[in-house]
């Protein structure tokens, strides 16, 4: 092989490797885009099922005793100083994240969410708990009244 042959086709593969670079970058960008869009619309959507949940919350409670009552706005300070505590934990280990390269900030924020939709099963694996035993609750209730 010629050197003119050898510079020609190292030009002609650098030529490749740019365009192949440049789409790759823009797929890149499109897909964080899309990704961005999601985490929003997921968002919007957990904010609507909050409010969801907490009018459900008031209306069972609105005929509770006021024990049942005293209970759960204990119980419900502890749980929001939890969630207030993962919420600065999260923080600051995401801060801590930032002084990493891009690629291993990418890959330890894929790993913290990951971390936390498995934290929201084992929550929700748990509410599922409590709402069967409400089930059981009122179906000895009934048993008892009738």
């Amino acid at each position: 092989m010629k050197l003119s042959e050898m510079f020609a086709s190292l030009s002609r593969n650098a030529q490749e490797f740019e365009k192949r670079a440049a789409k790759w970058q823009d797929d890149m960008k499109d897909k964080s885009e899309d990704l961005m869009q999601s985490a929003r619309n997921w968002s919007a959507s957990a904010e609507d099922r909050q409010k969801d949940m907490e009018a459900q919350i008031k209306g069972y409670f609105d005929d509770a005793s006021d024990e049942v009552k005293a209970q759960w706005e204990k119980s419900k300070v502890d749980w929001d100083a939890e969630v207030a505590r993962l919420r600065a934990k999260g923080e600051e280990m995401r801060q801590a994240a930032k002084h990493m390269h891009d690629e291993d900030v990418a890959d330890w924020s894929e790993a913290y969410a990951a971390n936390m939709v498995s934290y929201a099963q084992q929550v929700q694996e748990e509410a599922s708990r409590a709402v069967a035993a409400a089930a059981e609750a009122r179906a000895k209730t009934e048993t008892k009244t009738a």
